[in-house]
């Protein structure tokens, strides 16, 4: 079903709307997507790079958390530009949470906020906590940010929270969200943003070889979502999609330019997502390469 629909010529969607009613008209074309067909058709059907990044970013919360409910989440980590559990101050206290997360992807727009926190006694090493909260509930904060120079149609805040009432997420917070997520992320937004310039150059009449070599990019993309996040396999095959992508840069920079100028204005103010955290991926593909002995240079 879902090459079925890739393949096949779909008008997008409109832009211009708020966030949650563009994703809520996602949602009515895909009837209970899994996480990477979420990212990947709501990549193909998105107007703009910002909002394929979206779809990328809930189908990879749906990956981290499978019971996501199918309203807009958001993982809210980062202090003070760290992500380090030694730098978090906030903290989880009898299902309690108090704190600030600096930059929540579309925060304002999210009906449900995964929170990591430190929940450890004072003095004892740093230990982690994923928690849920409501956007608006007693002790939720939500302040919205001033738009970034790319993908300005994805919202980003920040979140305060004062003994606001929680769920914990069961398991280690670090190990089992906080750590793989960086590479889901990276994958399903991948997906979302191959998928989306897939449909520019079917629409703008691209070459078929170009075509062809971002499904073979999108259907890498499937194969290394059947991996677990923490292996260093994934991180290797990630990788290798990764350099995949880079490879296409020039080519697709050519079609753009020589094709539609709206497209080509979309794809040069957002292009800059595809470099979010790319040096922490570059670090967890190094460590990888190690660990499975392939030779480099």
């Amino acid at each position: 079903m879902l090459w079925d629909k890739m393949l096949q010529p779909y008008p997008r969607m409109a832009a211009g709307h708020t966030l949650e009613d563009w994703y809520s008209a996602l949602l009515e074309q895909l009837t209970k997507p899994s996480p990477l067909e979420l990212a990947m058709l709501g990549g193909r059907l998105a107007p703009t790079p910002g909002l394929a990044f979206l779809a990328g970013y809930q189908g990879a919360l749906r990956a981290l958390w499978p019971s996501a409910p199918w309203t807009l989440g958001a993982l809210c980590v980062t202090e003070n530009k760290s992500v380090r559990p030694a730098d978090m101050q906030t903290r989880l206290s009898e299902l309690h949470l108090s704190g600030q997360k600096d930059f929540v992807t579309a925060g304002d727009a999210a009906q449900w906020l995964l929170v990591a926190a430190r929940e450890e006694a004072d003095g004892l090493l740093p230990r982690v906590a994923v928690t849920v909260v409501s956007s608006g509930a007693p002790g939720v904060r939500v302040e919205q940010l001033p738009a970034l120079g790319f993908m300005p149609d994805v919202s980003h805040a920040r979140l305060s929270l004062d003994h606001a009432c929680c769920e914990r997420l069961p398991g280690d917070g670090w190990d089992d969200y906080v750590k793989p997520f960086r590479s889901i992320e990276d994958l399903h937004v991948l997906a979302a943003v191959g998928a989306w310039l897939y449909g520019v150059g079917q629409e703008s009449g691209w070459p078929a070889d170009l075509l062809l070599r971002l499904l073979a990019l999108l259907s890498g993309c499937t194969e290394v979502s059947r991996g677990s996040a923490n292996a260093p396999t994934t991180h290797v095959l990630l990788g290798g999609l990764f350099a995949q992508f880079e490879a296409l840069a020039p080519e697709l920079d050519e079609e753009l330019a020589s094709g539609d100028a709206h497209w080509a204005t979309l794809w040069q103010r957002d292009k800059a997502l595809m470099t979010i955290a790319r040096s922490a991926r570059v670090q967890r593909l190094q460590k990888a390469l190690a660990q499975v002995v392939l030779p480099t240079r």
